[in-house]
């Protein structure tokens, strides 16, 4: 539990800092220009981490850091500079919401993580939150703007399951982040040369937005998101990510001095119960005793002993002495 924990928080970087990433785009970057948008935010943060890493792709690597690059970094950014700029924050947000169900069917059809009622439970409880946080409003709805959203939300839950499916025998999160945002950064280029000209120029507060949008909301968040997805089933990651439009409304309380009203409460508290309910755990049947009892980890098959030191059991369905009918362990989705 303590690990799950443990890689929780290191996951919740990753949605914390996208939720900072509404204010910064919306007040200092330039507008009408989402491919190099795109650009420059996932190209520069890409070289960073590969100069970190020091590490190319290799073998089916590099077409995969091409499919991914797309999916997760540079289309991905694109469709929600669209969106960002087509809809309010509000309903693009609760659109992308939906990705806790998004990635639950994905990771059900690739990887075999079949979603519990407790998970399922906790992602309506989610979503619901994150509706009465934001609400919809009452203004005209741009249909370019809807799409976007639901493109965006579908490509890049297909593109993190992918990463988490491929992700289990590779380099590391930091490499592969930096293929994908080196990938995603180097394919839009040629369009965005050639549908929005020359780069927009940028002033010095565009400049250091763009350093935090890279730095901080692309290399160090996809970093932390994509170690959670090796660690944490997909549809935990998933609920996770409900904490980016959590992190927007409590932005705009600190800095503009807004007050939250009652349904934002109740809709704060019942994001925080769905992510709570995402939270995988292992249970136990009868009195078997814990000590030095070997449980099967949900995530990739392998064993992982209660005494912390991952020992693999001495027989096919377990630890001798163990009875499987009486012991499982699993995790929550």
């Amino acid at each position: 539990m303590e690990d799950t924990v443990r890689w929780s928080l290191v996951t919740a970087i990753a949605p914390i800092a996208w939720g900072t990433n509404y204010f910064v785009t919306h007040e200092y970057l330039p507008a009408g220009h989402p491919l190099y948008g795109a650009v420059f935010r996932a190209l520069p943060a890409g070289l960073l981490l590969l100069a970190l890493t020091r590490r190319l792709p290799h073998g089916a690597w590099w077409w995969r850091s091409l499919l991914l690059g797309v999916c997760n970094m540079g289309a991905f950014f694109a469709l929600i500079y669209v969106a960002s700029q087509l809809l309010p924050v509000s309903l693009a947000s609760t659109i992308m919401s939906a990705a806790p169900f998004t990635l639950a069917l994905f990771a059900w059809g690739l990887l075999g993580e079949r979603p519990t009622a407790l998970v399922l439970a906790g992602a309506t409880a989610g979503i619901a939150g994150v509706v009465l946080l934001l609400g919809t409003g009452s203004v005209a709805v741009d249909r370019r703007g809807v799409a976007a959203s639901v493109a965006a939300l579908v490509m890049s839950s297909g593109g993190y399951v992918l990463a988490k499916k491929w992700g289990r025998a590779d380099a590391g999160p930091v490499a592969t982040t930096a293929w994908q945002l080196v990938a995603g950064g180097l394919i839009l280029i040629p369009f965005a040369i050639a549908a929005e000209g020359a780069p927009p120029r940028l002033d010095g507060p565009a400049i250091a937005g763009f350093a935090y949008v890279g730095l901080v909301a692309t290399a160090l968040a996809f970093t932390a998101w994509f170690t959670g997805l090796r660690k944490l089933p997909a549809a935990t990651v998933g609920l996770i990510g409900l904490l980016n439009p959590v992190t927007g409304v409590l932005l705009g309380v600190l800095w503009s001095g807004d007050v939250l009203t009652g349904r934002q409460l109740l809709g704060l508290a019942l994001v925080l119960l769905g992510i709570a309910c995402s939270q995988p755990r292992f249970t136990v049947r009868g009195d078997a005793p814990l000590s030095g009892l070997s449980v099967r980890s949900g995530e990739d098959g392998r064993y992982a002993s209660a005494d912390g030191r991952g020992r693999a059991p001495a027989g096919r369905h377990g630890p001798p002495g163990v009875d499987r009918r009486r012991v499982r362990g699993r995790a929550g989705s």
